[in-house]
């Protein structure tokens, strides 16, 4: 079993930047593909961002530009730079892992969610 672990989320004007963290305790995730997601109110959650074991990233056309995901596997943990926000990125921000560490395919865990708002 996985268990992760969102932080890092908070209220942010418009333009200005956070980072979530997302620790992943119970096992070793450094094999694993991780993921980040978001569903804002009245939508269905989204993909964000995901990396492979060996560091390969994928981006929604949304984000591109603007996140970065990364991740430190002596940590454990992966994160999720967000700069310029927007309102529109204004969500519920979750982590997955995925047993398998190659192209992303769907998540075997999931994080409880870190709300990020960002006012105009």
């Amino acid at each position: 079993q996985v268990q992760l672990v969102e932080s890092g989320g908070g209220l942010v004007q418009a333009g200005g930047s956070l980072r979530l963290s997302c620790a992943a305790s119970g096992r070793t995730v450094s094999n694993c593909a991780m993921g980040w997601f978001r569903q804002a109110p009245g939508k269905e959650r989204e993909f964000v961002a995901t990396i492979t074991s060996g560091g390969s990233t994928n981006y929604a056309d949304s984000v591109k530009d603007r996140f970065t995901i990364s991740r430190n596997n002596a940590k454990n943990t992966v994160y999720l730079q967000m700069n310029s926000l927007k309102p529109e990125d204004t969500a519920v921000y979750y982590c997955a892992a995925q047993w398998y560490g190659g192209r992303w395919v769907r998540p075997d865990y999931w994080g409880q969610g870190t709300q990020v708002t960002v006012s105009s």
